[in-house]
């Protein structure tokens, strides 16, 4: 579609659409890609003209999560302005894609009446998530100007502990009784269905709440043409449900494990609670995959994003583990001052002291990756480390002779000391039990850890790099000893 007269022009890279709004007063194309600060001039130039008309529009027109995306980098009380020309419906829709920061502090600074309103139009587990990061005192005035049973539901999810399955349930539930009948389901589903974050699956309970069985909403239109068939003969029986007090990560474990879109959450009597969607693992995946990720770098997890996170949070979250780290650096020097007799005595050891810690850690980096990441997808379990043992135990010594062969060459050029029948032997010796040691030592300290209760990404790669430069050194300088005597 070609730009009416008068649009202002962006620059459009590849792949970029071009979508054209026509507004009250003027036409202009509005860029749909990742440079949605291109467009941030006419929004403010909407605002500062206070042009409700268009503003209306600019919300309306654009799908939320596109509009939410346009609105990045305006500020808290811009925001606000642009979603009070949206319908409440539409307005949260928009809230909900914005950013969480962006979230928190609209919430804390705005008309706690208009933002009451707001909240009451999120869904149950998104309130909850928001105003988990809102000040208290803000959190208990938006509840009291809230409806009883929204606020009994966002204080009853509050109650939950981080990181547990009833964090992140929703209680907007498509719940049926397995007496009706198809038309009747349909007829109640059409009462429900304003107020449900999805209709998948349709949950059955009895009158005591207890969860029955579930029936999709594809299984009620299949039979649209037997409208008196009960539920109770539709429905399936054996579920898959899990726990409010759950470990999130074993919940979305289930959902990937059973390829689910949503999945129950009971109480101890298999009363339904709520449902945990596929939108919500993606989040506990991506949550788990990051701070994973920080762990295995020895930082502790991040609460909020890097650039929200205070300086002095920041440093201690880092500095806390690095310190620790120069303590366990500390011993590897302890370590080589012990042999300093034998390294005077032996100075061309030095020269290959670099290549046997560096090849330790690294097959040590290698299997404690493997496993951690085994772990974490469930495919590896404490009861396996038997089997992991042998693995590494063949795999370390397939790559250490491999890698032992490549050592002695490289002693034989560079070093004539090297070249006796014992000497020799020296350093792929020590490569030939280093790599080995690394790769069973990264492979057992993960499912120590899991053992203990501790996150095995804790044992991360410095510290499996660290223990193996001092077992290494030790290593080294035992083999040299044995053969130079």
């Amino acid at each position: 579609m070609t730009p009416q007269h008068g649009a202002p022009a962006f620059p459009l890279g590849d792949g970029v659409i071009v979508l054209e709004i026509a507004f009250c007063r003027k036409p202009f194309a509005i860029a749909m890609s990742v440079e949605s600060t291109l467009f941030l001039p006419e929004l403010r130039e909407m605002l500062a003209e206070n042009n409700q008309a268009e503003l209306k529009e600019f919300c309306e027109a654009l799908p939320p999560a596109r509009t939410a995306d346009f609105m990045s980098g305006l500020t808290p009380q811009e925001v606000w302005t642009v979603l009070q020309h949206a319908k409440l419906e539409t307005r949260a829709e928009i809230f909900t894609y914005l950013d969480h920061a962006i979230q928190v502090e609209v919430i804390s600074t705005q008309d706690l009446d208009q933002v009451a309103k707001l909240i009451s139009e999120l869904a149950a587990d998104d309130r909850v998530d928001v105003l988990n990061d809102v000040e208290p005192d803000i959190v208990k005035d938006i509840l009291s100007r809230m409806p009883a049973v929204e606020r009994r539901d966002i204080l009853r999810l509050q109650a939950y502990p981080e990181g547990t399955a009833g964090s992140v349930m929703t209680t907007d539930v498509a719940k049926l009784s397995e007496h009706l009948t198809v038309r009747e389901a349909l007829d109640e589903l059409a009462h429900q269905a304003g107020d449900l974050e999805t209709i998948y699956y349709l949950y059955i309970v009895d009158e005591g709440n207890h969860l029955q069985g579930l029936v999709s909403a594809r299984q009620l239109v299949a039979n649209i043409n037997k409208p008196q068939r009960k539920l109770s003969d539709l429905m399936e029986k054996e579920l898959v449900a899990v726990k409010a007090t759950d470990d999130q990560e074993e919940v979305a474990r289930k959902v990937a494990k059973y390829d689910l879109l949503a999945i129950p959450v009971v109480d101890e009597e298999r009363r339904m609670l709520g449902i945990i969607t596929h939108d919500d693992v993606i989040d506990v995946f991506r949550e788990e995959a990051i701070e994973d990720a920080q762990r295995s770098a020895a930082i502790a997890p991040l609460e909020q994003g890097y650039l929200r996170t205070p300086l002095l949070t920041l440093s201690w979250k880092r500095g806390m583990w690095l310190v620790i780290l120069f303590f366990a650096g500390l011993f590897t020097a302890f370590t080589l001052e012990r042999y300093e007799g034998r390294v005077q005595t032996w100075p061309w050891l030095v020269i290959f002291l670099p290549l046997i810690v560096s090849v330790g850690g690294n097959s040590g980096n290698q299997s404690a990756t493997l496993i951690i990441t085994g772990l974490a997808s469930g495919e590896v379990s404490i009861r396996d480390w038997a089997r992991v043992v042998v693995r590494e135990l063949m795999i370390g010594l397939l790559l250490g002779s491999f890698l032992a062969a490549c050592g002695f060459i490289a002693a034989w050029l560079l070093k004539e000391e090297a070249r006796s029948w014992n000497t020799a032997l020296i350093v792929p010796c020590t490569i030939m039990l280093v790599v080995t040691c690394g790769a069973m030592a990264g492979a057992l300290l993960p499912l120590i850890f899991k053992r203990l209760g501790l996150d095995p990404a804790m044992m991360s790669n410095p510290f499996v790099a660290g223990l193996i430069d001092i077992l290494g050194i030790i290593i080294y300088m035992n083999v040299a000893l044995w053969l130079l005597q």
